[in-house]
This record gives C-alpha cells, structure tokens and sequence, in this order.
C-alpha cells in the first residue's frame, strides 16, 4: 500500500493542463491540495510505485511483518517557505508532520530517517538551528532519528534546504480504522481551531504583522488521540488536515468512504485572529493548511467521551463536533450548512491558494 501525503490543486483554463486534464509539466499547484496532485498520484505514482491500484490511499501504510505486530510505514518531503515561520520551523515540522501521519492509523512512533537538500551557499547557522529544532521535536515526541542522508545542490537549484523524512511505527492493538468502518449516523470531530498554520506561514512569507500574532499549530498529536483509541469504542477513522486544509481532507474521506458529509459553518472553530487575517488576505480558513489538528469519524455514542477525553489534553481543549456522515447518494459530496441555513457544495482545494505551506 502507498502511503498518502498529497491533495493537488487546480486552475483555470489555458493552464498546462491544471484544468484537470493531463499536464505536460509540473506546476506549483500540483503540490497544494485538490485534482491536480491527485492526478498526479493516480496516473504517474501509482502506476509503477502503488502495488494493487484499488487499495485506498491512507496517511501511511500498515504492514504486518511475520512475527510481530502491525507496524506503519510512511514518508513526507518539506519545502516550508519560508523556513521559519511563527511556532516552529521546517525541522520541527517535518517531525511533527511525520508522527502525525502515523498517529492518523493509530501507530505510536518509533524511529525516523532525515534526508536534507541543501543548497550551496547556505548559512551554517541556519542550519544548525533548524536540526536543533528537529532533534528537540524528536524528544517532545518521543520518537528517534536513526538515520540520515545529505546531499548538495548547486546555487539556485534549491531554496535554502528541503528535507526528505520516512517515519516507522508500531499500531496500538486497540487502533481499527478504515474507510469501510465509516457509516451514515457516524459524527465528525475536530481537535481544535483550523487554519492556524496557514495563516501564520503566509504572514511570515509577506511580512505581515496582525493585532494579534497567529502562531502555527504545528505539533505531535499521538499523545492527544492514543488515549481515545484505547479507551472509547467507537473510533472509525482518523486523518490530519494538512495540505488542501478541512475542507479537502473531508472531501476526499466522502468519496473514499462512498458517503455524504455535512458540515455546520458555525461549529468549526476558527481563531478570531486567523477569521480576520483571510478576510484580509482573501483566504478561507477551510482549505488553509493545518500541521497540529487531527479529524475523527466516530460512532454517534462515543461523541461525548470523544470529546471529554480530547479536551482533558492541551492539544484538544477546543475540540468539537462539527458535522454528520449522510446516506450514500452516488457522488461522496461534502456539504457546508450556513449561519443563514442554506447549504453549498464543497470541493477539493482549486487553484494555488498558498503553495509551499509545508
């Protein structure tokens, strides 16, 4: 199975091929979240990398080695513009974002590997800075950097430095989440405020300073969802909102699952300061990306507990409800209830609203 990490855009006509046909190059928008990576995935990775072509794309892949229990496997590039950004860095991201895709299956992190691109000419101490970063996100989180690779790239073949990581875990016995679980009735959480992160990268990237500085959410989160996974039945299915934002992420669950899901505007919690810089900036915190926020499909019952348990951990003192799994009705549509009543079809993430976000 090949591990998931991509949401892909689209633009207009008279684009390439962003349009959603076949491009004949790649674009900025293939790495931000909607059609055009998921192009991109089906039709050049899958292909010679994905194995079985019906098996669905998830956050990483679980394996089960003869002998031992299940383990998860899975892999993540970062190109983080700019390289520091307000709450954290690209080193701490590439931890937070790895073990965050192995918390997604239910796996507790184990070991990672750190590839770095680095370009000629890059400050030493920015480097140093941002592997310090990483090492001490790596304690936070518990898991250990076993190996690594460098290699160096001419002036102006890269910008500053990118890094490569693969992340293994062992599966909680307890964690039984797929696709398959997901049925109508079944109620869509949230650990917290959306968009964080988006808004505080863009700030950084454009020199903007608000009343109220945003910071990026970026964080472990096994810590906040384990404890979930093994006390309260009832837990379908897991996945961080990266790339493509909420919005994306549960757009691309409803056509995996092969069901509809409605959303209530009015329930998602969005910062006050992150609401005000989109509306600034021409953003919506839905498709922005988040680094510190994980998505939960669970049984109607366990709502409550869900939610008592998230809350009772600093990541998850603003978790709440915010939608509902609908009957199958051919499409796997995401639809968001308005303050006003009315109902709008979401979609993918289309265009480049903010490429280089992680």
């Amino acid at each position: 199975m090949m591990a998931n990490h991509s949401h892909g855009t689209v633009e207009g006509p008279d684009d390439g091929g962003a349009s959603g046909g076949r491009a004949d190059r790649i674009l900025l928008a293939h790495g931000d979240g909607g059609l055009l990576t998921a192009n991109l995935v089906e039709e050049v990775f899958l292909p010679y990398l994905g194995g079985q072509q019906s098996e669905k794309l998830l956050d990483a892949a679980v394996i089960q080695p003869k002998g031992c229990g299940r383990l998860a496997l899975t892999t993540d590039s970062f190109v983080v513009k700019p390289v520091f950004f307000p709450g954290g860095d690209i080193g701490s991201l590439a931890v937070h974002g790895t073990v965050n895709d192995l918390a997604a299956v239910g796996a507790r992190p184990v070991a990672i590997t750190a590839g770095f691109i680095l370009e000629e000419g890059l400050d030493l101490d920015t480097l140093v800075a941002v592997v310090r970063s990483m090492g001490q996100a790596a304690a936070t989180a518990g898991v250990r950097v076993v190996a690594g690779d460098t290699k160096v790239v001419e002036r102006d073949a890269a910008d500053q430095l990118f890094i490569n990581t693969t992340g293994l875990g062992e599966v909680l016995p307890q964690a039984d989440l797929a696709f398959a679980h997901i049925a109508p009735g079944d109620r869509v959480l949230v650990t917290g405020t959306v968009g964080d992160h988006g808004v505080a990268v863009v700030s950084r990237r454009r020199g903007l300073a608000f009343d109220t500085p945003v910071r990026s959410d970026s964080a472990p989160l096994f810590d906040l969802v384990a404890p979930v996974l093994e006390e309260v039945p009832g837990v379908k299915f897991l996945r961080d909102p990266t790339r493509g934002g909420l919005a994306t992420t549960l757009k691309e669950i409803a056509l995996s699952a092969g069901v509809e899901i409605v959303i209530d505007e009015e329930r998602i919690p969005v910062n006050d300061a992150v609401r005000g810089a989109c509306d600034i900036l021409g953003l919506d915190p839905l498709y922005l990306a988040n680094e510190g926020k994980m998505l939960l499909v669970v049984a109607p019952e366990a709502v409550a507990p869900t939610l008592q348990r998230l809350r009772r951990h600093p990541l998850g003192a603003t978790a709440a409800e915010i939608g509902v799994v609908q009957a199958w009705a051919g499409k796997g549509e995401l639809w968001l209830r308005t303050p006003l009543g009315g109902t709008k079809r979401l979609d993918r993430l289309a265009g480049e609203q903010l490429p280089r976000i992680c």
